[in-house]
């Protein structure tokens, strides 16, 4: 299947972090609200807005500081690993990671022994336990989606849109503390996240207010992992979890058979969910687009074998001399028949001029 490549421009002067790097070279999330794309890299603690220049071009670059917008553990220096955007209810959704991670050692390094003393070191970060949402609103007078802390609500004249996140400490939050015990997920909990521990990299959000949060990691046994959460507010105004589906707990559990493949990206078309799947581990791998029909409706925990998911395509990513370049590791639904992918670490042939990258939106079968 050959994808219609889209060329995302980006504000050079919007574009670096402090240590350098490209906001176009680290992409792991995109979402689509009208003319306007929503991208995240997952070394900073912005969120990007582009906007359709032209048939297959998206640009004028605004760029959100979380910071401005939420009460983040730590300080706008210290990455959310952003993974996973969505949208409903007039609310943009943001989940960082909430994974560990363990040092990469240099291989180049004359100190060997330096380096594999990093391999030993794990780290934590405390924005990377986020969960939040963000009033998502459209300025009628540029016909732009814009992001605010506070906003009154479009149609309800009584109600304000307010921000808001889920409860926890510096280095956890409501949802782990609730992971920690449980009898699939625990053991995983405190392994980093590209040694198959626990690792978010996907989010959809349904317009009845359930999260799917997608898992990179674990993979059980070939099964990846999909959560099912019901966030509401508190009498604080902070975001805590609800009881779901009748039941006495706060989540559910769904299993899929993805071939041994972990979740990347979640998107929701009706009550059918899409994902966005590949290596848990941090190597080159197959990497494919799937949908599960009927996601939405699933009364309780569930084990869904592979007569029960459509794989619809397989996206191409690095080898050989691109080794490790060109990760899909964003999906969005640019319009009823497109997905629109991008990548992260993506080869030279991604990069057509300074401050742009190309992104590949495929069609969906049968449209």
């Amino acid at each position: 299947m050959r994808p219609q490549a889209y060329t995302l421009h980006f504000n050079p002067k919007l574009s670096l972090n402090e240590a350098g790097k490209h906001v176009r070279d680290g992409l792991s999330a995109v979402l689509c609200t009208g003319n306007n794309l929503w991208l995240s890299c997952d070394e900073r603690t912005s969120i990007e807005r582009l906007t359709r220049t032209g048939p297959h071009e998206y640009g004028q670059h605004a760029s959100y500081q979380l910071a401005d917008l939420l009460d983040l553990p730590a300080d706008k220096a210290s990455e959310i690993d952003i993974e996973g955007l969505a949208e409903a209810d007039h609310y943009l959704w943001v989940i960082g990671s909430h994974s560990l991670k363990r040092k990469k050692p240099d291989h180049e390094d004359e100190n060997v022994a330096k380096q594999i003393a990093k391999l030993a070191k794990v780290e934590n970060d405390p924005n990377r336990y986020l969960l939040a949402r963000i009033p998502l609103v459209r300025n009628e007078q540029t016909g732009d989606f814009e992001l605010c802390k506070t906003a009154p609500h479009p149609t309800k004249a009584a109600e304000t849109l307010r921000a808001a996140q889920l409860h926890g400490s510096t280095d956890t939050n409501e949802l782990t503390d609730l992971l920690a015990e449980d009898p699939h997920l625990k053991p995983f909990i405190k392994i980093p996240g590209k040694d198959n521990g626990f690792d978010i990299e996907g989010l959809a959000a349904a317009a009845d207010g359930r999260l799917f949060v997608g898992l990179r990691g674990p993979v059980l046994r070939g099964w990846a992992v999909v959560l099912e959460l019901l966030p509401e507010l508190d009498k604080h105004g902070r975001l805590r979890l609800a009881k779901i589906g009748g039941e006495q707990k706060y989540y559910k559990k769904h299993f899929l058979a993805l071939g041994g493949m972990g979740l990347r990206e979640l998107r929701q078309a009706g009550d059918d969910l899409y994902l966005l799947a590949g290596p848990t581990m941090d190597l080159d791998g197959t990497i494919a687009v799937y949908c599960w029909p009927g996601a939405l409706n699933q009364e309780g925990d569930s084990l869904v074998g592979p007569d029960k998911i459509k794989r619809l395509f397989d996206v191409p990513h690095g080898h050989g001399p691109t080794a490790g370049q060109d990760k899909a590791e964003g999906m969005g639904i640019i319009d009823k028949d497109h997905l629109l992918l991008v990548f992260d670490s993506p080869s030279e042939a991604r990069k057509p001029a300074a401050h742009q990258v190309r992104a590949d939106a495929y069609r969906l079968p049968g449209q």
